[in-house]
């Protein structure tokens, strides 16, 4: 009997160890070019050519949305943002069906803000682009808009003037000076659409992140090899600070997209002015130095941080408040914190 225990006992280690597999390893990889920023993939794998076929995969994945969401290049045997655009009061424009579901949502997130996030804002937008781009090549030159400008393209933002007809997959603009202009929700969009692609293939630990746009699928795996959430720091936007990092978050399938005016502005007169415009004034917000959201989609996430960062403190906060599932960081100007009320319990010691 204790020859039998024995044998069944040293058969018993044979098999589970035989049968364990082995811990996968940590990979890195980053793109340049997509969406205009910088794409990091961040993912387990059991060899280093699994993982760089999956980066490739994603790489693959926002290279389409890119070119659909598109406003400034055309491209051979596509109609995209731009064809759409070139196109208006002209005729209805045939398109992908990613590019629908894309103007819709963005039309859905303008009726939730009460316009704060708007894109059909692109004659607006495109005055303020051409001045940074200007600006930024020749500083000396660098000069605002004219307001009187900007309040005749203004008068071409009826977002109601962008006609979608599902049934045919077409996209027109009825008004011909109105222009399109995804900035404020196509890469979080595009990212939250690679994300689901790819937890549909089964992907269990991943961490992308497009420019400020964050998507955590499943969780990170620790020094023992257990499950534990993302950490993912919020960039600080006072660039002096000698500080990168406010604060740190955790993520389980969960995004983080932070909105801020310390990346894309130029200078006039020795004053910043970023890309982020309010509709109402046709300027550059100047409420906060930065606006972070925190939900379980970075679409979602993407357009909030822009409508939040156009809204006073206490309406945006109504906002966020209203949303299940939904936290947010404020950075003001003279750099205090304000969150909202589950924030706190996101943060990593």
């Amino acid at each position: 009997m204790k020859k039998l225990t024995v044998l069944l006992l040293c058969l018993l280690i044979t098999f589970t160890s035989g049968s364990a597999e082995a811990a996968p390893k940590r990979y890195q990889a980053e793109f340049l070019s997509l969406f205009d920023t910088v794409t990091t993939v961040v993912g387990y794998a059991g060899s280093k050519e699994e993982f760089t076929s999956l980066a490739e995969d994603v790489r693959a994945k926002l290279w389409e949305y890119h070119r659909l969401y598109d406003v400034y290049n055309n491209y051979d045997g596509l109609n995209n943002l731009k064809t759409i655009n070139d196109n208006a009061g002209i005729k209805p424009v045939a398109v992908d069906a990613r590019i629908i579901d894309l103007l819709e949502f963005a039309r859905e997130k303008y009726a939730l803000t009460d316009g704060a996030v708007n894109i059909a804002m692109g004659s607006v937008l495109r005055l303020w682009h051409d001045c940074r781009v200007a600006g930024i090549l020749d500083p000396e030159s660098a000069a605002l808009p004219d307001m009187d400008a900007l309040r005749a393209a203004a008068r071409h933002t009826d977002i109601n003037s962008v006609v979608i007809d599902r049934a045919a997959s077409s996209v027109f603009l009825r008004d011909p000076l109105m222009r399109l202009d995804v900035g404020a929700v196509a890469k979080g969009y595009a990212t939250e659409q690679t994300a689901r692609y790819l937890e549909q293939k089964g992907v269990r630990r991943l961490l992308l992140s497009v420019g400020g746009n964050i998507r955590a699928i499943g969780n990170k795996l620790d020094q023992y090899n257990r499950e534990t959430p993302w950490v993912v720091g919020v960039r600080n936007p006072d660039r002096d600070s000698g500080q990168t990092e406010l604060l740190s978050v955790r993520c389980t399938n969960e995004a983080l997209v932070t909105s801020g005016g310390y990346e894309r502005y130029f200078t006039v007169g020795g004053r910043q002015y970023h890309h982020i415009i309010d509709p109402e004034t046709l300027m550059p917000s100047a409420r906060f130095k930065a606006v972070t959201i925190l939900c379980h989609d970075s679409g979602f996430a993407d357009g909030l941080t822009t409508a939040v960062f156009n809204m006073p403190l206490t309406r945006g906060r109504a906002l966020i408040d209203s949303l299940a599932g939904v936290e947010a960081l404020w950075v003001l100007q003279d750099g205090t914190l304000v969150t909202s009320s589950g924030f706190d319990a996101h943060r990593a010691a």
